[in-house]
């Protein structure tokens, strides 16, 4: 039966995000330059149809656009003052290209990304350059996003010589004071890259993107090339630096378990569209999209006996691909897998809305929604021939 959808007055709308309930609240921003603090809560960044394609070439001699991979595909999103707002998905689906393009590290194909009311989608060089330092990024391989030539002093200061910011008491002593607040060593600060372990070469990389103390960081997959016990350290670093100074985390990861410790609301993406989004309770526990079902599902739970039984959590197993970005599928893009697709779901994209029974703010994409429960069903779901295959064998 179709899911009955609440009237919103604005069905795509992701903007207002509402954090969880019973959580604390993050202390807002330091005083900007001016010295006018912003409110807690108040939209910093906002994110409205933005689409990236990358151009595919092809023919000979005369190469000429054939296609174009659909990275990004009109997503909505909404980043507060002094939240944390995490971006899951699988890997290809579009979520480090989203980073790159709120930074501008990307030109976006069309869109507006609005940061403190600004639309910087298109903007210039020149008319970025006031807020380059304002958002920073974390980017996700500790091991080449530093330059191996250049000392950590000089790696952690260059965004400060970049834009002119000489600190009381010099550059060499913010460094220092940097180095510390991220738990390394002050005296590592004429030591080169490879002189570290991946986990301290992170915590250089997070040194650097508060160098210029932003009002929003991307942290692009900070942990997923860090051993388990060092992602823990690095997590619980980013938790303590936006206690500290109030800064905002777009979060991107692709491991639920960190994501669901780290951020406030929860954004589920899937190859170039966001599919669900709500605050963390509500994606975790009361998800309404299947393919969040299929995610929650696959994430690995430890038990005595590695029964799912002992668990009590639905179990779901997907068949199939990623399909090509290049060549998406028409109507729900995740029709393709789904265990509750209909006719309607190829002819018709269906609309990021408030189902009945979501708490506000939490929205969902399908036309077929499941129940708003992560308990075990009367039967599983295995979509996988191989997989049933293997288990009737073992049986």
């Amino acid at each position: 039966m179709e899911e009955e959808a609440v009237d919103v007055s604005k069905g795509v709308d992701v903007s207002k995000g509402e954090a969880a309930k019973g959580e604390a609240t993050l202390p807002g921003p330091r005083e900007a330059g001016a010295g006018a603090a912003e409110s807690p809560g108040e939209p910093l960044l906002v994110v409205e149809k933005l689409v990236k394609h990358f151009p595919v070439k092809g023919g000979f001699p005369i190469r000429r656009t054939v296609g174009a991979v659909q990275a990004v595909d009109g997503i909505d999103l909404t980043v507060h003052v002094g939240e944390s707002f995490g971006l899951v998905g699988e890997s290809g689906c579009g979520k480090s290209t989203t980073g790159r393009l709120i930074t501008r590290l990307l030109e976006p194909t069309s869109g507006s990304i609005s940061y403190r009311g600004r639309d910087i989608a298109h903007a210039s060089r020149k008319q970025l350059a006031p807020i380059r330092s304002e958002i920073q990024m974390i980017f996700q391989d500790p091991y080449s996003s530093l330059n191996p030539r250049q000392t950590v002093g000089k790696i952690i200061s260059g965004p400060m010589e970049i834009n002119g910011i000489d600190p009381t008491g010099g550059r060499e002593k913010r460094v220092r004071e940097l180095l510390e607040i991220v738990g390394l060593n002050p005296e590592h600060y004429n030591r080169f890259p490879h002189e570290f372990s991946g986990g301290q070469r992170q915590r250089i990389g997070v040194a650097r993107a508060l160098a210029l103390e932003p009002k929003l960081i991307v942290a692009d997959e900070p942990v997923s090339a860090l051993d388990v016990s060092i992602q823990a350290q690095v997590v619980n670093l980013l938790q303590q630096v936006q206690k500290d100074l109030g800064i905002a985390f777009l979060f991107i990861a692709h491991d639920l378990a960190i994501v669901r410790h780290f951020s406030q609301r929860v954004a589920v993406m899937y190859l170039g569209k966001i599919i669900e989004v709500g605050d963390r309770d509500s994606i975790y526990k009361r998800p309404r999209h299947p393919y969040t079902h299929a995610l929650l599902s696959a994430v690995p739970e430890v038990t005595l006996d590695g029964g799912a039984e002992e668990t009590g959590r639905e179990r779901i197993r997907l068949a199939g691909d990623v399909p090509s970005p290049i060549s998406p599928p028409s109507g729900c893009r995740f029709r393709t897998r789904c265990w509750k697709s209909q006719d309607k779901c190829a002819t018709e994209e269906p609309p990021l809305v408030r189902l009945s029974g979501n708490r506000p703010h939490h929205l969902t994409a399908c036309h077929f929604p499941e129940a708003p429960t992560t308990e075990a069903r009367e039967e599983d779901i295995v979509l996988d021939p191989a997989l049933t295959a293997l288990e009737e064998g073992e049986g």
